[in-house]
């Protein structure tokens, strides 16, 4: 019984490292929100594909005191935000056009369940680079989710390709 107990509190404690082991996402702030460990996450993702734009993401992250009081330890809620804007001269590369647009960036919120995914689509008609954060799951879909759009209308915009 006590090693199941170590071996439960040993992986509760990784799951809530594990965000931090994400390699093209920077946490840029840590905000306490209750003396159960309980934090929202500010992580700043540079689009890989479209220099010049960052996007913040915030997340919430369960402390370990409030995993074990609910007996849910492999999980964070999937509640999370965007907002992204230029931060340089903008260099798009090769993007996704269609109307599924592409994923940039997933990070995992549960050990097998769930991630946290920011995909971008390109409005070509308005000329605007749209940002979806929103929750993937194995079972059920999750309807939670957040959008941030860059207007690149009037902006000095180079296409790797050499489209204006």
């Amino acid at each position: 019984m006590k090693l199941t107990a170590i071996a439960t509190l040993a992986t509760a404690t990784a799951m809530t490292f594990m965000p931090a082991l994400c390699a093209n996402a920077e946490e840029v702030g840590e905000v306490g929100v209750d003396w159960t460990g309980n934090d929202i996450i500010i992580e700043a993702i540079a689009d890989p594909k479209v220099k010049g734009i960052t996007c913040h993401v915030t997340y919430f992250e369960r402390g370990i005191i409030d995993r074990l009081r609910r007996g849910d330890i492999f999980q964070d809620p999937s509640n999370n935000s965007i907002a992204c804007r230029q931060t340089g001269p903008l260099m798009i590369g090769d993007i996704e056009e269609d109307e599924g647009g592409e994923e940039v960036f997933s990070q995992r919120q549960s050990l097998i369940w769930k991630s946290v995914k920011v995909t971008r689509v390109y409005d070509k008609k308005n000329k605007t680079l749209i940002y979806l954060t929103h929750a993937n799951q194995v079972q059920d879909g999750s309807a939670k989710m957040s959008i941030s759009t860059v207007p690149l209308y009037g902006q000095d915009v180079t296409w790797e390709d050499g489209r204006s």
